[in-house]
C-alpha cells in the first residue's frame, strides 16, 4: 500500500553526514532536532570522520549486492569479494542503525535515509582497470542493479527496526551534473569520459528510486549540492522532493523550479550553512525562498508545504556543537518560514 497519499513531510531536516565518530551521539542529536511531523524529519546520521567505509562512497558500496569495493591509494575499487573494507563499511552501517533504533522506539513518522546515487556511485568507483565505472555503460547498469537491491534490503531493514516510520530515500548524486555535461576525469586526468545520455541517466534514477515505492510505498528526495541542478530530469525520473544548496541557485533555474512546484516536487531548501560560522536569524535565514516565491508568482500559502529548510549540505565538517546549532536552527527558521509566509 502506497503511503505517499497521506504523506506529510516535516519542515525541516538534515542533509545526512554529521560530525564525529559517536553513532549513539549522532542520533540522539538528530532525533532530538527533528522528533516528527511537526519539527522536522529525523534520519540516519553518516559519520565520515571514521575513516574509509563511513565515507559517502564507502558507506553505500557496502550496500551493494554482489559487486565488493576495496579501498586503493586512488580511491574505491570494485573487486571479486568481500574483504576488510566491505566488512567495516557494513559493521559501522550496522552500528549507526543499532543507535537509530535505539532513539526512535515508539516513534511515528517521516524517517529519511540516504545513499549515494547510481551515477555519482559509477563516477566514484572504480573498475580493476583504474577507470570510473562511468567508461563502461554495462557497469553502469549492473551498478545501478546491483544498488536497487542492496536498497531494497536496507530499506526493508530500517522500516523492521522503525515500525511506525514512513521511510523517505534520499539518493545524494553531487557528480550528477559533470556525468551529464561529460566532465568526470579519466584515470590520468588528461581526457573526461564523454557525457551520459539524458535518457539513460534518467531510467537508471528512475529504477532505483522506484525501489522505495516497491518497498515502503513512501516519496524520494535526489540531493545534489552542486549547480545547475537539473530540476525537470529528475522530476521525470520520479523524486518527490529535489535537496539542493539555495545559495547556488540563480534566475536561470526558475523555470525549471516553478514547474516543479508546480507539478508537485517539494523542494530541500539548503539555507543554512553547513560549517561553523555566524547564523542569521531564523526570519533571515528564509528571506531568500520567500522573495524566490514572490518572484516565480507563487501563491506565499502554499510555502510550508512546498519547502522543506535543511543546511546547505552535509555536516560532517562542522564542529558537533555547530551541528547541534544548525539542525535546531533549519527548524526555527521552518516555523518562521510558515508563521509568515510572505
Amino acid at each position: 500500500m502506497s503511503e505517499k497519499s497521506d504523506f506529510k513531510w516535516g519542515p525541516a531536516t538534515g542533509v545526512g553526514s554529521m560530525p564525529g565518530g559517536d553513532a549513539r551521539e549522532a542520533a540522539k542529536t538528530v532525533v532530538g532536532s527533528f522528533e516528527g511531523p511537526e519539527t522536522g524529519i529525523p534520519f540516519l546520521a553518516e559519520l565520515p570522520a571514521r575513516g574509509p567505509g563511513a565515507d559517502m562512497i564507502g558507506r553505500t558500496a557496502g550496500l551493494l549486492v554482489d559487486l565488493y569495493a576495496r579501498v586503493e591509494p586512488s580511491g574505491w575499487r570494485i573487486g571479486d569479494r568481500p574483504g576488510r573494507d566491505t566488512k567495516r563499511a557494513r559493521s559501522w552501517l550496522g552500528e549507526d542503525l543499532d543507535a537509530l533504533e535505539e532513539f526512535t522506539q515508539g516513534y511515528e513518522g517521516p524517517l529519511k535515509v540516504q545513499a549515494v546515487g547510481p551515477w555519482t556511485l559509477a563516477a566514484a568507483l572504480e573498475l580493476r582497470n583504474g577507470e570510473a565505472a562511468l567508461s563502461d555503460p554495462g557497469a553502469c547498469r549492473d551498478l545501478a542493479g546491483s544498488l536497487a537491491e542492496g536498497l531494497r534490503a536496507h530499506l526493508a531493514d530500517v522500516r523492521r527496526r522503525v515500525p511506525g516510520a514512513q521511510v523517505v530515500l534520499q539518493l545524494d548524486e553531487p557528480s550528477l551534473i559533470a556525468v551529464l555535461r561529460g566532465q568526470v576525469k579519466t584515470a590520468s586526468e588528461y581526457r573526461t569520459h564523454r557525457s551520459v545520455d539524458r535518457q539513460v541517466v534518467e531510467g537508471a534514477l528512475r529504477d532505483v528510486l522506484g525501489v522505495a515505492a516497491d518497498v515502503t510505498g513512501g516519496p524520494t528526495v535526489v540531493h545534489s549540492c552542486a549547480p545547475d541542478v537539473p530540476f525537470a530530469l529528475l522530476r521525470r525520473a520520479g523524486a518527490d522532493a529535489i535537496s539542493f544548496d539555495f545559495s547556488l541557485l540563480t534566475e536561470r533555474d526558475d523555470d525549471a523550479i516553478g514547474e516543479a512546484v508546480e507539478g508537485g516536487v517539494t523542494l530541500f531548501a539548503g539555507v543554512v550553512p553547513g560549517v561553523d560560522g555566524p547564523l542569521s536569524d531564523p526570519a533571515g535565514s528564509v528571506m531568500g525562498v520567500r522573495t524566490l516565491w514572490r518572484r516565480l508568482g507563487l501563491n506565499p500559502g502554499s510555502l510550508a508545504e512546498s519547502v522543506v529548510i535543511t543546511p546547505s549540505c552535509g555536516l560532517a565538517g562542522a564542529s558537533p556543537a555547530y551541528a547541534r546549532t544548525a539542525l535546531a536552527h533549519c527548524a526555527r527558521a521552518a516555523r518562521s518560514l510558515a508563521d509568515n509566509p510572505e
